[in-house]
Formats: structure tokens, sequence, C-alpha cells
């Protein structure tokens, strides 16, 4: 099983166009001159020696927030979604959740309501 950050680096060579066209927004403090990782592991919990991560999309850690881009899958893994959210949540973290075809084709109102968090 590969490490963590090998799993990172292998989701941000599979990016959708979905995310490269956000990333391309975000990347470089273009939003509000925050700083952006995408496909950053979070560590939620520690238990029995073994740590819990969770990869989101985009992370700004200042703003303490979570953006995700859903694709298709998402749709299949909706409690498990619910449960990822609650978990980030519990460590004050903000999650914006777009859709594939909103990031596509509406840009500017998914950048607008990021920046409306921020």
């Amino acid at each position: 099983m590969p490490n963590i950050i090998d799993l990172c680096r292998e989701l941000r060579r599979r990016e959708t166009p979905a995310e490269k066209l956000l990333w391309d927004h975000l990347r470089n403090r273009k939003l509000f001159n925050q700083k952006f990782l995408r496909q950053h592991p979070i560590c939620v919990t520690f238990a029995f020696g073994r740590y819990l991560y969770y990869i989101p999309d985009f992370y700004c850690h200042k703003a303490k927030l979570v953006i995700e881009a859903d694709g298709p899958i998402h749709l299949l893994k909706k409690e498990y979604d619910e449960n990822r959210d609650e978990a980030l949540k519990a460590l004050g973290l903000k999650i914006l959740r777009f859709d594939n075809a909103q990031i596509l084709n509406e840009t500017q109102m998914v950048l607008q309501k990021i920046k409306e968090y921020l």
C-alpha cells in the first residue's frame, strides 16, 4: 500500500478537468492572496497506532477552508462524504462542495462563492 504522500501525488497526477480548471484559479495565491494546496492530506484522528487521513481536493489552511470538486463517483458515496465532512468540521474546517459541471460551466459563480467565504 502506498504511503499518504505517494497517494496525494498520484491524485494530483490524475486530476479531473474540473479540478484542473479550479486549480488554475486558486494556485499561486490568485484568489485574495490566499495559499491553496491541492490533494493535501489532513490527519483527522489517531487510533490504535494508526492515523486516519482525508485528502481534500483543495485546502486553504489560513481560511480553514476545504473545497471539493465532486464528480459522478460522489453520487455513490454520499454517506462516506457526509461522515468525512463531519470529521473535517470537527477540526473547525468549512467545506464547500461543487459538482464538476458547476466548476466547468459556472466557473465565475463558483469563484464568487469561494470569495464570499474568504
